[in-house]
Order: C-alpha cells, then sequence, then structure tokens
C-alpha cells in the first residue's frame, strides 16, 4: 500500500531503490546529519532493504521512499526511535537535488504526519537540524514544527563545533 500525498506518495523500499539510496548514502555531504563515518556498500543496502520487511514495532524504524506521482524516485523519509509507549518518533528526510524546491519535502512531511496520527496514533513528530541547515529549518517550519531545544557545539566538523537544533510537531 501507498501513502498518498497531495503531490507525491510514500511507499515500502523495494531491491530496485538499491541505486538511489547507494547515491545518498554515500555522499558524505549527508553524513554530519545522519551519523554516518563510513561509506555503505550495496551489500549492506541490499540487507537493509530485506530487513524493511519486518514491522516498525519490531524494528523501531522505517524508512519510506518519496516518488513522484508519475513515479520517479524524489527522495526518502526516515522514521527512527519510534516510540510507541510516549506517542512518538523521530523524522528525517532527503530529497535528490534534482528534485528540491519543488514541494515534495513538504508535501512527504505533511503525508508522513496523517500517517503517524491516523495509522500509528502518535501524538508527536521531532527532528534535529545543525545551526546551519537554513534550508532544513526552514522547511521544518513550515510544516509546522517550533523549535524547543538547542545542543551547544553538538556536532563537531573539520570546521568547528555546531549546534543542534531540536524541533517538535503535535499532531
Amino acid at each position: 500500500m501507498n501513502i498518498e500525498g497531495r503531490i507525491c506518495r510514500l511507499r515500502a523500499l523495494e531491491p530496485s531503490d538499491l541505486d538511489a539510496m547507494y547515491g545518498w548514502e554515500n555522499d558524505i555531504a549527508v553524513w554530519r546529519v545522519s551519523g554516518t563515518l563510513a561509506p555503505f556498500s550495496r551489500h549492506m543496502l541490499s540487507r537493509l532493504i530485506e530487513e524493511q520487511q519486518f514491522d516498525i514495532y519490531a524494528t523501531r524504524q522505517l524508512r519510506l521512499v518519496v516518488e513522484s506521482r508519475s513515479g520517479e524516485v524524489v527522495g526518502a523519509v526516515d522514521l527512527f526511535e519510534f516510540d510507541p509507549q510516549n506517542l512518538r518518533m523521530g523524522v528525517g528526510i532527503i530529497i535528490d537535488p534534482a528534485f528540491r524546491r519543488k514541494g515534495y519535502a513538504l508535501d512527504a512531511l505533511s503525508t508522513v504526519e496523517w500517517y503517524a496520527r491516523e495509522v500509528l496514533h502518535l501524538k508527536q513528530l521531532w527532528c534535529s537540524v545543525t545551526e546551519d541547515n537554513l534550508a532544513s529549518q526552514q522547511l521544518f517550519t513550515r510544516a509546522g514544527y517550533t523549535e524547543c531545544g538547542r545542543r551547544k557545539e553538538w556536532i563537531l566538523t573539520p570546521d568547528g563545533a555546531l549546534d543542534e537544533l531540536l524541533f517538535q510537531k503535535m499532531l
């Protein structure tokens, strides 16, 4: 089953998504926000796709592919730290550079919110964004998230430490 948004749909990972995932996961520019320290192999990503068959209640995480209405893969949404006891989970999003600034990220977040509220019965979503990631700050603010905290000098980079901003949205 696909989860339909206004201009996109969210769907489960498929083996055919391996090449797109390989590109995203091995983009060094994204590593800082994803907490990655080393490249991913195709084999490792194939196993991740296979493991997505397990229930979110067992794995506490879920990756959904963001597709355009015409079926093009435009990005992915990560749902993580699923906490059914406290009715919350974290959300992260990546949109392929070729599809940015076309409304996919905002629509994907709105669609995830529907899924979290109506299917998983959650009360809140949260995310973290580095202080220099203005595009993500603007995206989550436009999506109705509010800044609720700041971790000082939380992310170390070659250019120095960055603060991490915490955002949350009550559903």
